[in-house]
């Protein structure tokens, strides 16, 4: 971190003052989404790209998250919807500081709106591009003005080229994104990532808890099935006992000689 070196000339000579600490604002004071259509597709992205990398140690999933890309400069700040680094520490982080971190992102997703499409096309895409940012990834969810409704655009030199569709999916067209590695489309007006290798969507937050409170319960199901078996194999060996006869399980079949 560079230092100024400030001169206080009151004195009988020039005295070294250490430089000021800045403070960061965490917020802009702006909300998260200006409808709920925003915030679901803001809140899906953010939680399936974290759940999906969370065994990747050198990739952060930030959502809201205030990026500052000049040191010392509190202005000079800009807030993704959701951005993916990767080559960084996953940790958790009040903000996002450029000169700290390192890198730029290496994916941006803005959730567009008719309010924010100028900034979301205009200042936005310029200072991505100038930052390094390989992809930006735009989505309209209640389609008021972009067409299409996704558009993912790939760095190329100073500027964004459109990314071309890489197939079709459930008659929308479908994008990859090479820097995650995913698919995306949309799914019912909403967008959706999925993993190609795999050849399942990643899920949403309530999904994935679904899913995982339907498999507490299989495998509670399974538990009381297995207590129930062996609590009836004891039974019939008792039985069996009582009876001065040998298990059932244990009596020679009538076919074998």
């Amino acid at each position: 971190m560079s230092e100024d070196i400030h001169f206080d000339l009151s004195g009988p000579g020039p005295h070294y003052a250490p430089p000021r600490k800045v403070h960061y604002p965490e917020s802009n004071g702006l909300p998260l989404a200006e409808t709920r259509f925003q915030y679901d597709s803001l809140t899906y992205a953010a939680g399936a790209l974290d759940v999906h990398f969370r065994d990747r140690p050198d990739v952060a999933v930030e959502g809201f998250r205030l990026l500052y890309y000049v040191e010392g400069d509190t202005r000079s700040r800009v807030a993704p919807d959701v951005f993916v680094v990767f080559g960084v520490p996953k940790r958790r982080r009040r903000f996002y500081l450029l000169w700290e971190e390192g890198k730029a992102p290496d994916f941006v997703l803005e959730v567009t709106s008719r309010s924010t499409r100028w900034i979301d096309r205009g200042f936005k895409r310029d200072l991505y591009a100038r930052l390094g940012v390989t992809e930006y990834w735009l989505f309209d969810p209640t389609g008021d003005w972009l067409d299409p409704r996704l558009q993912g655009n790939r760095l190329s030199g100073d500027h964004y080229e459109p990314l071309p569709p890489s197939g079709i999916e459930g008659g929308e067209r479908m994008f990859h994104s090479t820097v995650l590695g995913l698919d995306v489309y949309i799914d019912r007006g909403e967008i959706r990532f999925r993993d190609p290798t795999m050849g399942r969507k990643l899920l949403t937050l309530e999904e994935t808890d679904r899913a995982w409170r339907d498999a507490l319960a299989l495998e509670d199901e399974m538990r009381k099935r297995a207590e129930a078996e062996l609590a009836l194999k004891e039974a019939r060996a008792r039985i069996a006992e009582l009876e001065g006869k040998p298990p059932a399980e244990s009596s020679p079949s009538p076919h074998r000689r």
